[in-house]
């Protein structure tokens, strides 16, 4: 059995001492899903939002939550990211799909930033359209792929 690494030797919260560890690039890509009215949608669509454009404004928002992850994640170390794309798709007349993908050579991985990012997105969408659609839901966070670092290459392989 694995042991915990981020708890000491007295049941203790404890930081993962990464000193010793090869840099390498680092690639992490999430997805999320947020479901909204059909309505919702087709105003985001043709920019009829009161609060504004929806999609850049939640686009900088999943940028700012991926550089501030080591901030709201207690174990997460504070990394240099070198790169975030923040992309949105309109997969059907209800759903808008969110993907983040962050890039870093380092020590340790950069999943909990995509998925902060996709998540941060996310919110700000609810935030900018709930005054027309409280029945949003936000679902759905994965990793799709990760690639770096010790344990290599991760491809989901269902989209379950």
């Amino acid at each position: 059995m694995k042991e915990f690494t981020h708890i000491d030797e007295k049941g203790r919260a404890k930081m993962v001492d990464v000193t010793d560890k090869g840099e390498t690039k680092r690639e992490a890509i999430a997805y999320g899903q947020i479901k909204l009215k059909d309505s919702t949608l087709e105003r985001i669509k043709n920019g009829q939002i009161e609060k504004g454009a929806v999609l850049e404004t939640a686009r900088v928002a999943g940028i700012m939550g991926v550089k501030k992850t080591a901030e709201l994640i207690p174990m997460c170390h504070p990394l240099l990211i070198t790169g975030i794309d923040i992309k949105f798709e309109f997969e059907n007349a209800t759903t808008l799909g969110i993907y983040a993908t962050v890039r870093t050579t380092g020590k340790t991985g950069v999943e909990m930033e995509a998925f902060t990012g996709v998540s941060i997105a996310a919110l700000t969408v609810y935030d900018m359209c709930k005054a027309v659609d409280k029945d949003m839901v936000i679902k759905n966070i994965k990793l799709l792929k990760k690639t770096g670092g010790k344990s290599g290459t991760y491809v989901r392989e269902n989209g379950e």
